[in-house]
């Protein structure tokens, strides 16, 4: 995929995962948030910041950046709005958080090596790291401060809007999800993770042929064969995925009325490639769908810095075998396929949310043979979802796939290719997935129902008869 699409889908991700941070913190009714212009921006300091002085927020990975635990945008002298004005870096800590009640009790920075109060007043709008009891970050208001406690200050909170902490600032940009950061729970007896990073640092049996950046997860297990298969009809998948993700976000809060952004977006994308085998006579399917065998959970929750408020992404994937096979036709067929992708959504207040999906995968065989008559299918894909503070935003299903069919025998390879009947093997590449309801981080309208990305099917020929 070009990098201009890629833009485009990261920044729809990176809108839509931080829409659904907002029911992050406490309460259940995230759309009262978003109407609620206590949360949002002046719209009168918005509207009257020109665009070529709006601030110009860098959006980079906290690792790298000069972090704080927290940012805090503070009201008005009024107290009934929030400034308009991008938050500012805090040395507030959220040392506890209840999702389910909102209540969180916040410290200043230690003295003597406790905790202190915080000063904290109604209408403050805070957003933090992953802190206990928020191992996906919080982003809320104060709506009461009750006392202080030995932990630090005690208060309530109710769902905030990113717009109240970015205002008329602008904010764009990219980050690579470190994969040493990236949790692996394999699914599988015999997977293997693999990985680079940085600083010539590998971990697995493949790390040190990777590319910086990249995660490998390989896998191979046995498929059932066919009721009476010979011991010889034995199927079986081998492979792997190999992946660098990233992270794409943009909020434009320039010369807007304060009721929403003018512009913003959240994505994932990254580099993609693999390599597997389908290998027997594969004879697995349900009568409903294919048989989908999932062999590793994938998490991380990167924070990212767009100025000086700690954003958390949260990523989830899905690593899956998925085959359809009729239990006649024997193959094996391997194939090779390397691309990249992009899921996400954007808005703009012209035309609201739009699911943006995009892939630039491709396909090249490594050999093919086929004998009786019969069909079968197998995809070895991912399944991920991206969200912001704990709600998601986003799902998307990447699915590169190889399609066997046939009616007597063939073969391609090393030595002289051989055909006797008619026959085929394809490759392909799925991906789907939607936008969700929880959108309403940056005050922008909600849709009553998930949107679907747009789908994208593409199909190659790999080898066959004429």
């Amino acid at each position: 995929m070009r990098n201009s699409h890629r833009n485009v889908l990261f920044s729809t991700l990176a809108v839509a995962s931080l829409a659904l941070t907002g029911c992050s913190a406490g309460s259940p009714d995230a759309s009262k948030d978003s109407a609620d212009p206590a949360a949002m921006s002046s719209p009168a300091a918005a509207a009257a910041t020109p665009l070529a002085q709006a601030p110009q927020l860098a959006v980079v990975d906290a690792a790298d950046g000069a972090g704080a635990p927290s940012a805090v945008a503070h009201p008005t002298a009024s107290g009934s709005k929030a400034s308009g004005a991008p938050a500012q870096k805090s040395g507030l800590k959220v040392d506890s958080f209840d999702k389910r009640t909102g209540r969180a009790v916040i410290s200043g920075p230690p003295k003597d090596s406790k905790p202190s109060p915080a000063k904290v007043s109604a209408g403050d709008v805070i957003a933090s790291a992953p802190a206990p009891g928020a191992p996906s970050g919080v982003l809320a208001k104060v709506t009461e401060v009750v006392g202080t406690t030995d932990h630090g200050t005690e208060v309530h909170t109710e769902p905030a809007t990113l717009n109240a902490l970015l205002g008329a600032s602008k904010a764009e940009g990219k980050v690579a999800v470190d994969p040493a950061a990236v949790q692996v729970e394999p699914l599988l007896s015999g997977v293997k993770v693999s990985w680079a990073k940085r600083g010539d640092i590998h971990f697995g049996p493949e790390g040190a042929k990777l590319p910086i950046g990249n995660l490998r997860v390989d896998v191979g297990t046995s498929i059932a064969t066919a009721e009476g298969a010979p011991a010889s009809a034995g199927a079986s998948v081998h492979g792997f995925v190999q992946l660098a993700p990233e992270v794409n976000f943009s909020y434009d809060g320039r010369g807007t009325d304060g009721r929403a952004p003018g512009t913003a977006s959240l994505g994932l994308s990254g580099d993609w490639s693999a390599q597997w085998e389908l290998k027997g006579r594969a004879a697995a399917s349900t009568e409903a769908a294919p048989l989908r065998i999932p062999f590793a959970k994938l998490h991380a929750d990167p924070v990212i810095n767009v100025g000086p408020v700690p954003v958390v992404v949260n990523l989830d994937l899905t690593c899956y075998l998925q085959v359809d096979g009729d239990g006649r036709i024997s193959v094996d067929v391997e194939q090779g396929v390397k691309g990249d992708f992009t899921v996400g959504g954007s808005y703009s207040r012209a035309k609201g949310w739009t699911p943006v999906s995009e892939s630039d995968i491709k396909g090249t065989p490594v050999k093919a043979t086929a004998t009786a008559e019969g069909q079968v299918k197998a995809a070895l894909g991912a399944e991920a979802s991206v969200g912001l503070y704990g709600q998601v935003g986003v799902t998307g299903s990447v699915a590169p796939y190889l399609r066997a069919q046939g009616s007597v025998q063939a073969s391609t390879g090393a030595g002289k290719p051989s055909v006797d009947g008619k026959w085929a093997a394809f490759g392909g590449v799925d991906v789907n997935g939607a936008l969700q309801l929880h959108l309403s981080i940056f005050g922008t309208p909600l849709f009553e129902r998930s949107l679907p990305l747009p789908g994208i099917h593409k199909e190659w020929r790999l080898a066959g008869s004429r």
